[in-house]
C-alpha cells in the first residue's frame, strides 16, 4: 500500500510536475508539443483509456487542488529553498547518469554543481551554483540513458497517478528510485539515504512532489485545454518530450 501511494506524488522527467517544474516552462504549450497524427502500436490502448480518466480525475480534484492550497500557504521564497535543496539532492541521479552515457564533462559540472550549493548554498536551499555562477543543470535519468544506447521505448503504459511511461522509462524509473537519496531502499549500506523507514520516505516525498507542482498547479488543466481526445493527446506529448530530451 505504501509503495502505492508513494507513487502520487514521485514523479522523475516522467511524472506530471516534471512537465510542469523546468524554469523554461511555456506559455503555449503547443507550440513545444504538436500532436501527431501518425499510427502508433499501442496494444494497451484500452487499459491506457481507462487509467488515463482515472489519472485525469485524481489530478483535476486531488494533485491541482492540493497545489493551490499549499502554494498559498507556503510563501514562494520557502518553496523556492526547498526546490533548491531536492533539486541539489537529487545530484545522485543526474551524476550517475551522466557518466553512464560518457557526457563526462557534463558529470564534472554536476559535481561542482552539488559543491558550490552544498557549501555556499547552505545545504543547497540556494541555488548559488545558477543564480550566482551561472551554471547550467544537466538532468538525466536512468530512461534516457537506456535510450541515449539506442534501447527503444517499448509499449505505451499509463501508469496509476504517474500517467504516461512506456518500459523502458519503468525500467529507468526503478533504477533512479534505488539511487534516489529520498528512496529508504539499501538505506542500511547507501550512507546518504535520507529515510530509514517507509513512513519517512512517504512523507518526504510528498513534500518534495507537492512543493515542485505548487509553482504551476494549474499546469494540468492548460495542458488538457485543447484535447479532443484526452489519451493520445498526453501520448504524443509524453513520446516527443521524451525523445526530446534523449536527443540533447
Amino acid at each position: 500500500m505504501k509503495k502505492v501511494l508513494f507513487t502520487i506524488f514521485f514523479i522523475t522527467s516522467i511524472s506530471l510536475s516534471s512537465f510542469a517544474a523546468e524554469s523554461d516552462f511555456p506559455d503555449d504549450i503547443d507550440s513545444e508539443f504538436k500532436s501527431t497524427q501518425s499510427v502508433v502500436f499501442d496494444p494497451l490502448s484500452g487499459y491506457n483509456r481507462v487509467m488515463t480518466s482515472f489519472n485525469d480525475s485524481f489530478y483535476t480534484n486531488v494533485a491541482s487542488p492540493v497545489a493551490r492550497g499549499y502554494a498559498y500557504v507556503v510563501p514562494e521564497v520557502a518553496r523556492t529553498g526547498i526546490n533548491n535543496f531536492f533539486t541539489n539532492l537529487m545530484f545522485p541521479i543526474r551524476f550517475a547518469n551522466n557518466i553512464l552515457q560518457f557526457k563526462f564533462e557534463n558529470a564534472s559540472k554536476e559535481l561542482g554543481r552539488f559543491v558550490v550549493n552544498t557549501i555556499w548554498g547552505l545545504g543547497g536551499f540556494m541555488d548559488q551554483a545558477t543564480n550566482t555562477l551561472g551554471m547550467k543543470i544537466y538532468r538525466e535519468d536512468f530512461g534516457q540513458t537506456l535510450g541515449h544506447w539506442g534501447i527503444g521505448d517499448g509499449v505505451h503504459v499509463v501508469l496509476p497517478l504517474l500517467g504516461p511511461s512506456n518500459l523502458r522509462d519503468i525500467v529507468g524509473l526503478s533504477a533512479d528510485i534505488a539511487l534516489s537519496p529520498t528512496s529508504q531502499l539499501a538505506h542500511n549500506t547507501i550512507p546518504y539515504k535520507i529515510p530509514q523507514n517507509d513512513l519517512q520516505e512517504l512523507g518526504i516525498d510528498i513534500l518534495y512532489k507537492t512543493n515542485e507542482y505548487s509553482f504551476h498547479p494549474d499546469f494540468y488543466e492548460k495542458i488538457k485545454a485543447d484535447a479532443i481526445d484526452l489519451y493520445p493527446y498526453l501520448r504524443n506529448m509524453y513520446n516527443q518530450k521524451r525523445e526530446k530530451e534523449i536527443q540533447e
